[in-house]
């Protein structure tokens, strides 16, 4: 697989093996998905063990890269649907860059979009890219935030504050 390799304003400039971009550590472009219940509880998933990082770690509901010169918004669904068998209207909430080791001498680069959708369904997962799944409780998560990050992927310990507080501006009318 091609992931899109992208400056700091997202615009693309090449493509590379997504192994190699995360051997080199370079900037591309990749999503990440929060979807929530009706209960405001947060659908995470724990990565299949043998995914080439972070496998057996518990992240948001999917994350990945747009192929080359697929729209961001009709990737994060595909994926979403590919991956954990939902549908659901998402919406943009914002982008952010990061830069993290994640182990096996890999390091994640990413400009990533961050999407949030709600829905009444339950997940039916592709269990190559996912071993457990579980909705949880905001506070709770938190708490397990706090007393076990390691559990967690290095992208959402990053990006969960922010989710938080753009979610709370949403719901409230303030965007």
């Amino acid at each position: 697989m091609e992931v899109v390799l992208v400056n700091s304003i997202d615009e693309a400039i090449g493509v590379m093996d997504k192994m190699k971009a995360h051997e080199l550590g370079l900037l591309h472009r990749a999503f990440s998905i929060f979807v929530f219940n009706s209960r405001g509880e947060l659908l995470l998933h724990q990565r299949a063990a043998h995914k080439y990082h972070s496998g057996g770690l518990w992240t948001n509901t999917c994350c990945s890269h747009p192929l080359p010169d697929e729209d961001v918004l009709l990737a994060a669904n595909r994926r979403l649907h590919e991956e954990m068998g939902l549908k659901c209207d998402l919406k943009k909430l914002f982008s952010f860059i990061y830069r993290a080791d994640v182990g096996n001498g890999l390091i994640e680069h990413e400009l990533d979009h961050v999407f949030f959708g709600e829905t009444k369904n339950q997940p039916s997962p592709n269990p190559e890219e996912v071993s457990d799944f579980r909705w949880m409780d905001i506070s709770e998560l938190n708490e397990q935030l706090e007393s076990s990050p390691e559990d967690y992927t290095v992208w959402f310990r990053m990006v969960w504050p922010r989710v938080q507080q753009e979610i709370f501006d949403v719901k409230a009318g303030n965007q």
